[in-house]
C-alpha cells in the first residue's frame, strides 16, 4: 500500500478507502501524492490539489467525490465542538438554534441564516469584499475545482448537525478558491431527518 507523507493527502487517501473507492480510480486520483513530503512548498501543495480535484471530477460521480470530501473535515473537535453541543443544550427551537449558531462566528464565520425556501446558509465573510483567502489553501494563484471546499463543507455539516440537532445535507454555493478570491464561502444545508 502506497504511504502519504504529508497529512491532507493521507487523509484523502483514507476517506477514498473508506468509501470503498476502486484502488485503481483511487491511485489515479492520487498520482503523484507520495512524493509530496510535510516539508513541501505550499504552492506545490495547492497545485498538487488542484490537479487531484480535477482528477476527482472525471472519476468520480459528485455524490461520491462530496462525500470523500466531507470526511477529509478537520476542526471537528475542540472549543468548536463545545460550542456547537452548548447550542443543542441552551436552545430548544430549531430558530433558537440558528440564531445561537449566527452569534457564534469562532465555529460558523460570519453568518447563519434560514432562507426562504428552508435551506440554512453559512456564510463565512461578507459580501462585498475585494478580495478573499481560503486559510486553508491560501497559495492558489489562479481558481481550483469546488469539489475541494467540500472538506469545509463537512466541517460546516458536522457542527451545525450537533448545534440544530438534525440531520443535514451540505451544498457548496462559492467558495473563496472556486471564485479565484472573487467571492466568500457559502454553503447551503437542508434538513433530512
Amino acid at each position: 500500500m502506497t504511504t502519504y507523507e504529508y497529512g491532507r493527502i493521507a487523509k484523502l487517501a483514507r476517506s477514498l478507502e473508506k468509501h470503498g473507492v476502486n484502488p485503481e480510480v483511487s491511485a489515479g486520483i492520487l498520482e503523484g501524492g507520495e512524493a509530496i513530503g510535510g516539508r513541501a512548498k505550499k504552492e506545490v501543495i495547492a497545485a498538487w490539489m488542484r490537479d487531484a480535484m480535477d482528477r476527482m471530477d472525471r472519476l468520480l460521480e459528485p455524490e461520491m467525490r462530496h462525500a470523500v470530501r466531507e470526511a477529509c473535515a478537520c476542526c471537528l473537535g475542540g472549543k468548536r465542538l463545545k460550542l456547537s453541543k452548548a447550542i443543542a443544550k441552551e436552545h430548544t427551537t430549531l430558530e433558537e438554534r440558528i440564531s445561537a449558531a449566527a452569534e457564534t462566528h469562532y465555529v460558523f464565520g460570519h453568518s447563519v441564516t434560514r432562507q426562504e425556501d428552508g435551506t440554512i446558509r453559512v456564510q463565512f465573510a461578507p459580501d462585498g469584499l475585494e478580495s478573499y483567502r481560503c486559510p486553508c489553501l491560501p497559495h492558489t494563484p489562479e481558481p481550483f475545482p469546488i469539489t475541494y471546499c467540500y472538506c469545509c463543507g463537512g466541517h460546516v455539516k458536522h457542527h451545525l448537525q450537533i448545534a440544530l440537532g438534525r440531520a443535514l445535507h451540505v451544498e457548496v454555493v462559492s467558495s473563496v478558491l472556486s471564485s479565484g478570491g472573487k467571492r466568500p464561502c457559502v454553503f447551503d444545508l437542508t434538513i433530512v431527518a
